[in-house]
């Protein structure tokens, strides 16, 4: 059963600042929930309409009904748990491999794809703008499917971070009328931005890089809309990891 108190605090965790007052966050669905456990993240507590699913202490699993499962999850379609997980504390930022920046993405959608993908191609550092979508939104989370645990995520001031990393760190930008990828010689290490869904990357984060890049259009049809920014990350990092 889930108690009066315990709906309210999952209530409170969709959004950001009870997250970052309380230190925790939810996680729904038994693969998301087992990677999080898998990678030994503290749980807080478990609801779920079959206690077989996972092997943790009776002292924070609750067996519940789908009624009460309805009630407490964000998704359109409950799928059979959802936890409170402890939001682990930050480690310092590795600077000497490739890294991904983003200036104020919005979408969760976007951002968990990105997590996904850098998880894929091994960029293990993303570091994000302090306007971007909060990690920990339960839509991110979900659509990292478990590779949120995989890659190191900060969220700082990117103006700041550019700053100390300007005099020995390569930063690559993608833009519309950038260079075309396909012709470019790639370094194995340093930092690529993609900026903001709407706008791109902002006027102040342009200011620090060495080169613009871009994915060509090939197709005839100028008025099409630019690519979705975690398909465009897609594309760039598998031409990184390709050269």
């Amino acid at each position: 059963m889930v108690s009066k108190n315990q709906k309210k605090l999952i209530k409170s965790l969709y959004q950001k600042k009870y997250r970052k007052q309380h230190g925790l966050f939810v996680a729904e669905g038994k693969k998301v929930i087992q990677e999080l456990l898998d990678a030994k993240l503290k749980l807080h507590s478990l609801f779920t309409i079959d206690d077989c699913f996972f092997d943790v202490s009776e002292t924070v699993r609750y067996k519940i009904t789908e009624d009460e499962l309805k009630q407490i999850s964000f998704l359109t379609t409950p799928q059979l748990a959802l936890a409170i997980f402890y939001i682990p504390e930050s480690k310092k930022i590795n600077t000497k491999g490739l890294i991904l920046a983003l200036d104020d993405i919005r979408d969760p959608g976007n951002l968990g794809t990105i997590i996904r993908l850098c998880d894929w191609f091994g960029v293990q550092e993303l570091v994000c703008s302090l306007q971007t979508v909060d990690c920990y939104n339960p839509k991110v989370i979900q659509a990292t499917m478990g590779s949120i645990t995989r890659v190191h995520i900060s969220f700082l001031d990117l103006t700041k971070f550019f700053k100390d990393q300007v005099s020995d760190t390569f930063i690559m930008g993608t833009f519309m009328n950038g260079e075309n990828i396909y012709t470019q010689q790639l370094p194995e290490k340093g930092i690529i931005v993609m900026g903001n869904e709407a706008n791109g990357i902002s006027a102040t984060i342009e200011n620090f890089v060495n080169q613009r890049i871009a994915i060509p259009q090939f197709g005839k049809i100028h008025e099409t809309e630019s690519l979705n920014v975690a398909t465009a990350t897609a594309i760039i990092l598998s031409e990184f990891k390709r050269s």
